[in-house]
């Protein structure tokens, strides 16, 4: 049953408009959830709404002299495009020299007109500490919903561990040397698969609006989704919120880290560690959707059921203390993975059962109901499997998102 949710005063339904213009116009915060150093997070900015988020981890060593063009998809337009710069991993200072926004027209091309540079109280370059994120400053302008926006980013100097996110599921381009301005795509001939430095986009919607961010594993990464089409589940989740009218939640960001675990660090630190950082820090952020835990248990020796519930307990004492909503998923079914067996498909109906019954949550969205087969519920509908047992295909993406109850994720305006 849905827990009582914390009041908060309802926003209108966003009737977001769709124009295409970019035009022109600093901080850090910690590895984990301890004391930060000091951040330049949006200050007087209380409608801005994140619209894209990835969430941070080691990807390898960083190089000098690089240039990234990273592509993203917006969820909720708005005007006062800010974007969010990560060295949370990183273990020297890196320099921005050159940051561009623009609009994406094919590849690594851009829409003509569209590049814009991006400052930092001012600067044209900003230099971040180990350990820390910066904002840049508002382009007054307006940024469609569900546009694909392009950061390029010229790093001069940023010896020590490269921060971003490994498994984006979409491709972007690497150039050496500073190419930022440039709207051609002729030198940014190198593709990656991963996003650098770039962890968050946030713009200020008209009407006003608020957002979920998604914290999970691979499976909401979107790993055996179709890469470049934006099918994993928060993107069908996102597509469902633009056209709503029963909901003013319009921004969607995607917290899912390939491995990622509640409880312990591993592939990124676990949920518990990275929950300030990767998700309440996000402005303008209305309700956590939790869905992880498959890999707290499938791994040996796994999690047990009363440790993971355990955790989820401190999950959501934190995202309620800090005024949020919490939605959890059940976790859904895996047999036939190679890490599967009995003992752990009885933690997880236990664990599912806590999910269902325990009040715990603001409301409860039944992703092991949506995805199991009815012929072994151990198993993922073949209709659903993207091949391994595990990860959902294309099919199986939408059929998660469909099941969300968009009212349960504006709860706190009700």
């Amino acid at each position: 049953m849905p827990r009582t949710a914390r009041p908060r005063s309802r926003t209108a339904p966003a009737a977001l408009s769709l124009c295409l213009a970019l035009g022109c116009g600093s901080g850090g915060t910690p590895r984990g959830d301890g004391p930060a150093p000091p951040s330049s997070a949006p200050t007087g900015t209380g409608h801005d709404v994140v619209t894209w988020a990835s969430s941070a981890d080691r990807i390898g060593a960083a190089v000098d002299g690089r240039g990234y063009r990273l592509v993203v998809r917006t969820s909720v337009g708005g005007t006062g495009l800010r974007v969010r710069l990560s060295n949370a991993f990183g273990d020297q200072p890196v320099t921005f020299g050159n940051v561009h926004a623009g609009l994406r027209r094919d590849g690594a091309a851009l829409v003509p007109g569209s590049n814009r540079r991006m400052t930092f109280r001012g600067a044209r370059s900003v230099t971040v500490p180990a350990g820390g994120i910066v904002y840049s400053d508002p382009l007054p302008v307006r940024v469609p919903a569900a546009s694909a926006l392009v950061v390029s980013l010229y790093v001069p100097r940023a010896g020590g561990v490269l921060t971003g996110h490994w498994m984006a599921m979409q491709t972007s381009y690497t150039t050496d040397g500073d190419h930022t301005a440039e709207e051609s795509g002729a030198n940014w001939a190198q593709r990656t698969g991963s996003w650098s430095y770039l962890d968050a986009v946030t713009v200020r919607p008209r009407p006003a609006a608020g957002a979920v961010a998604a914290l999970g594993d691979s499976i909401t990464d979107g790993w055996h989704s179709t890469t470049d089409l934006d099918r994993r589940w928060p993107d069908y989740l996102a597509r469902r919120l633009r056209t709503s009218p029963t909901t003013s939640v319009k921004g969607v960001a995607n917290a899912g880290i390939a491995g990622n675990k509640v409880l312990a660090d591993g592939p990124g630190q676990s949920a518990l560690n990275r929950l300030s950082r990767d998700v309440l820090a996000l402005p303008g952020l209305r309700t956590v959707f939790l869905f992880q835990g498959v890999n707290d248990i499938k791994v040996e020796p796994g999690a047990t059921a009363d440790e993971l519930i355990a955790g989820y307990r401190t999950l959501a004492d934190r995202v309620h203390a800090a005024g949020k909503c919490l939605v959890a998923a059940t976790i859904a079914p895996y047999k036939g993975w190679q890490e599967w067996d009995p003992a752990g498909e009885a933690v997880r109906r236990k664990v599912n059962s806590f999910i269902r019954t325990s009040g715990e949550f603001d409301a409860v969205t039944d992703f092991d109901r949506v995805l199991r087969s009815p012929d072994d519920p151990e198993r993922i509908l073949p209709a659903f499997d993207g091949g391994d047992h595990l990860h959902a295909n294309d099919k199986g993406m939408r059929a998660m998102a469909d099941a969300v109850d968009l009212q349960s994720l504006d709860c706190g305006s009700r």
